[in-house]
């Protein structure tokens, strides 16, 4: 280490190359979010259900997607998918569903958590004033849940911007991947991928501390 000698101008040489990783590294995190914001719903809903089969299914998905590794789970849909249901990924959208799956099963325990922070007074009120249980569902019960679980869906958008990572295993041109290639060619490891980790944390740390002071301020009202 002593006889290294850095080389940091390999980072505002390659800086372009290097930031479309990023924005790709952003644009699958933010689908993914979306995604799994609804299939995280979905799976909440068959949690609560009031038909024993769909809870059954909902607890099956969730606990399998939650104990297996996110990487198994990325490899699974890349590489067994397309064998199993005879469907071609390619691995941008294989990483999106694998992601979206994984955030899916922890999301819907946020969602659940909030549905079920709900009085059951205030469903009762609803259904005595003449709602449907649709009605009270979507105008009482999903807006205050909604509420309460946005800090920990913001958290989950963290935890995905640093799981898009691994997307470099199945060589989608992230920002980890683009290192990767980079650091390949030019043979500078320690320079490029300390960049990749100090991008990471400007971006990760801020929005983990701007949550946090979310969280007090909820639950001081």
């Amino acid at each position: 280490m002593g006889d290294y000698k850095f080389r940091w101008d390999v980072i505002p040489t390659h800086f372009d190359f290097l930031m479309s990783g990023l924005q790709q590294t952003l644009l699958i995190s933010a689908i993914t979010l979306a995604l799994a914001l609804v299939g995280g719903l979905i799976i909440a809903l068959l949690d609560l259900s009031r038909w024993r089969a769909l809870r059954m299914i909902g607890l099956t998905v969730g606990e399998i997607i939650r104990n297996t590794p996110i990487l198994v789970q990325l490899l699974w849909v890349y590489y067994v998918m397309p064998i199993t249901l005879g469907i071609n990924l390619d691995a941008w959208t294989a990483l999106v569903i694998g992601l979206s799956l994984y955030s899916s099963a922890f999301i819907a325990e946020a969602y659940r958590a909030g549905i079920q922070s709900v009085p059951l007074g205030q469903r009762e009120a609803a259904q005595v004033l003449g709602m449907s249980p649709f009605q009270t569902f979507t105008r009482v019960t999903l807006p205050q849940a909604v509420r309460m679980t946005l800090p920990p869906l913001a958290a989950n958008f963290v935890q995905l911007i640093k799981y898009s990572s691994l997307g470099s295993v199945i060589s989608v041109g992230e920002i980890t991947r683009r290192g990767m290639e980079l650091s390949s060619s030019m043979f500078r490891p320690l320079e490029i991928f300390t960049f990749i980790a100090v991008v990471y944390f400007l971006i990760c740390w801020p929005l983990a501390m701007a949550i946090r002071v979310w969280e007090r301020r909820l639950s001081s009202r």
